[in-house]
């Protein structure tokens, strides 16, 4: 009978080769010591990545609410602005007297009030802009109106 290796015919002093053991003897020998050391490092990388989608997405949510807020400020500032020149455009009332205002963003509210200055001359008053969002005073302006 041939042996598949070699080629050569086999004789009854040829020792049958015991693969199956010798592989498993030489694959312990490769990974002694290590068992579960892939699954190990699997986990870890598994840690990490999940570790920093973590920290980026609360980074993105964090800019995010730090636009909304600064969008929401920069229009009260805009309304209080645009506000205080209606009201100085509009004919002087006798304070204390509440002004007609402009029209606001939706969700907001303004308001303009004009207060007399103690110890003042009567044709000046401070104006007061508040511009407001669900209940929440955004932007407080005081500037001066006189009677001309």
């Amino acid at each position: 009978m041939n042996t598949p290796m070699t080629g050569r015919a086999r004789s009854s002093n040829d020792a049958p080769r015991e693969r199956p053991a010798t592989l498993a003897k030489l694959r312990r020998a490769l990974v002694d010591g290590q068992e579960g050391v892939a699954l190990v490092e699997v986990l870890v990388a598994v840690a990490i990545i999940g570790i920093t989608l973590v920290v980026f997405l609360s980074a993105v949510s964090t800019g995010s609410v730090g636009v909304a807020k600064t969008e929401e400020r920069v229009t009260a500032e805009n309304l209080a602005r645009s506000q205080l020149e209606y009201t100085k455009s509009q004919t002087y009332l006798a304070a204390p007297a509440s002004y007609a205002t402009v029209t606001p963003s939706a969700g907001y509210a303004v308001s303009a009030e004009g207060a007399s200055i103690p110890d003042a001359d009567s044709s000046i008053q401070k104006i007061t802009v508040i511009v407001t969002r669900d209940g929440e005073t955004l932007v407080t302006v005081e500037d001066f109106k006189v009677d001309r």
